[in-house]
């Protein structure tokens, strides 16, 4: 069984949702990423997306782009982020984790051996957001012959298009709580409980949700809707508040301590 299902399994017999951190891996380095992945997995993150940066993040807002700038400049591709993974493993990590790539990395790869190394380094699944789903179907055929479930986004425009998505949904349908591009907010769209309902009615898999979900309070009133929360924007700014400490063997352990904290905070 994929362990992304396998987590959702354990999760709803306990009545629980999903927490599902995003960090931009190598920001500020590959190693420091290890090592608050593990931060994060001990702190009771559930699942965890693997962030690869990207020069123009059309779906990011601005606390992403700027992790994605520090982190290129340390000259970190897709296959150093799959080797993260790998490290993470190596060192006693059993969460699933997610790949959150543009399309075009993929295709610089290759399809077949971009599925061959989420393979063989244990990654679970990934999100591809430049990927619509009527231009996806090889890269569909090809999750379910590696069993690496292909994750799609549903936004609160997409609502003639949740039935075809929710059909082909693999791991969990991630619903986007706002409309525009990611970053931590104060409201969400209007509607948004009317939608989740509507996705939930669309498929049996789990429905997790994301986009600007910052507080224990917001992933408090999500987790009672939704199989699962993820908060991206305000790890990564974390992280970055994080970075002087982070960047010096002295103070290191103080900044891996900050970010654990916030996501055990996320976690209630």
């Amino acid at each position: 069984m994929n362990r992304i299902d396998r987590t959702f399994a354990a999760l709803r017999e306990k009545k629980q949702a999903a927490l599902i951190p995003f960090l931009t891996v190598g920001d500020p380095d590959a190693e420091t990423s290890v090592e608050i992945i593990l931060q994060m997995e001990q702190a009771g993150a559930d699942i965890i997306e693997l962030g690869v940066p990207y020069s123009d993040p059309l779906a990011d807002g601005p606390v992403i782009q700027r992790s994605s700038e520090r982190a290129l400049k340390h000259k970190i591709n897709i296959l150093d982020c799959i080797r993260v993974a790998r490290k993470c493993r190596d060192a006693g990590s059993e969460l699933p984790f997610i790949l959150f790539t543009y399309y075009n990395p993929v295709l610089q790869l290759g399809l077949e051996n971009f599925f061959e190394l989420l393979k063989e380094n244990d990654i679970s699944g990934m999100i591809i957001p430049d990927l619509p789903i009527e231009e996806s179907d090889e890269v569909y055929e090809l999750s379910l012959r590696y069993n690496i479930h292909l994750v799609p986004l549903v936004a609160p425009t997409s609502k003639d298009r949740v039935a075809k998505i929710a059909a082909q949904a693999a791991g969990f349908i991630y619903c986007v709580s706002s409309l525009g591009v990611t970053g931590t907010r104060s409201s969400f769209f209007g509607g948004i409980e009317e939608f989740i309902a509507s996705v939930k009615k669309a498929s049996d898999i789990p429905v997790a949700i994301g986009f600007g979900i910052s507080s224990r309070e917001q992933v408090a009133r999500f987790e009672t809707i939704c199989d699962g929360v993820v908060v991206g924007s305000a790890i990564v700014r974390k992280i970055e508040e994080a970075g002087p400490l982070l960047a010096s063997p002295s103070t290191k352990a103080e900044g891996l301590a900050q970010i654990s904290e916030f996501v055990r905070q996320l976690k209630g």
